[in-house]
């Protein structure tokens, strides 16, 4: 099967391509940068302007594209600017990928795209479990993700299988939250961030990445699904099995309104709240965890 990967230089999509490599696959990674091979992965240069470019030749016969472009969500304080580019390198990604497929003479089966749990909303900390069937919320990241959702639904109509993969947070030691987690609590600083009663949803890179490789080879996948473990922790918990893995202590919280001074309105949606989201779709048609709890997925993440 040929994957043609957009975002695949990112953490994530670099661990994707190296599964799909080793499972047989031929993988071309969508770059902004130059041309290039790399660990068995062909880049090519694109753009998501209409300008036509060589990239659209390797959507034309691909058996599927992958969608996990767009810039990161908590890199940045959320300035005005900000925020636009939060949303354009990913509507305008997600709407080039799709306009390249329209346009194949052999178009791809598949195309699986990136969406995030954000599209349900901030939730109360006794919120309800949410499942794929849950509405969306009303803020700024549920309005993105909802638009963001909508560019890829478009595929449809092209004969093409449409997945949406909404994410939690991903358990990996060399990117997202972890990323950044890490460093305080090997200071012996890190502890539960405002209350530590908000829900997080996550997900182990490994369950990821598999659940990705799963819908791909199912022929019977479409539609939208929760890219989460099963087990929703508190950011207590969150914080607990974190200073076990590292073996520091997790005691220190992070105030609320401190948290709010430092990062902004970022805070709220992404930190301070939660939504307690849980894969209901892929256990109900099969797929299998490797890390189902928090502790266990954490000490293998941070090893």
């Amino acid at each position: 099967m040929k994957c043609v990967i957009a975002g695949g230089s990112g953490f994530l999509g670099r661990r994707l391509s190296d599964e799909l490599i080793a499972r047989g696959h031929q993988v071309v990674g969508l770059t902004r940068g130059a041309a290039r091979e790399d660990h068995g992965v062909r880049f090519v240069t694109w753009s998501t302007s209409d300008t036509p470019g060589a990239w659209q030749a390797e959507v034309n016969g691909a058996d599927a594209v992958i969608n996990l472009a767009g810039s990161g969500i908590a890199d940045k304080r959320w300035t005005s600017a900000r925020k636009l580019d939060l949303r354009e390198s990913r509507i305008q990604a997600t709407r080039a990928l799709v306009s390249a497929i329209r346009s194949a003479t052999a178009r791809p089966s598949v195309f699986l795209t990136g969406s995030a749990v954000g599209f349900y909303g901030p939730q109360d900390d006794a919120g309800p479990e949410l499942d794929e069937s849950a509405p969306p919320g009303s803020d700024f990241m549920a309005k993105l993700a909802v638009d963001w959702e909508a560019e890829a639904h478009a595929a449809s109509a092209l004969n093409c299988r449409v997945i949406i993969v909404r994410t939690g947070v991903v358990l990996a030691r060399e990117g997202g939250a972890l990323k950044k987690l890490i460093p305080p609590f090997r200071f012996f600083v890190g502890g539960p961030i405002g209350s530590g009663r908000q829900a997080l949803s996550w997900i182990h890179w490994r369950d990821w990445v598999s659940l990705i490789v799963w819908l791909l080879e199912q022929p019977s996948a479409s539609g939208v699904y929760n890219g989460t473990a099963p087990h929703p922790a508190t950011n207590a918990e969150f914080s607990r099995a974190l200073g076990a893995a590292l073996r520091r202590p997790s005691w220190l919280p992070v105030p609320g309104v401190a948290l709010k001074i430092l990062v902004g309105e970022m805070a709220g949606p992404a930190l301070l709240a939660g939504q307690r989201v849980i894969p209901h779709r892929a256990q109900e048609e099969g797929f299998s965890f490797h890390f189902p709890d928090i502790m266990s997925a954490m000490a293998d993440a941070v090893r």
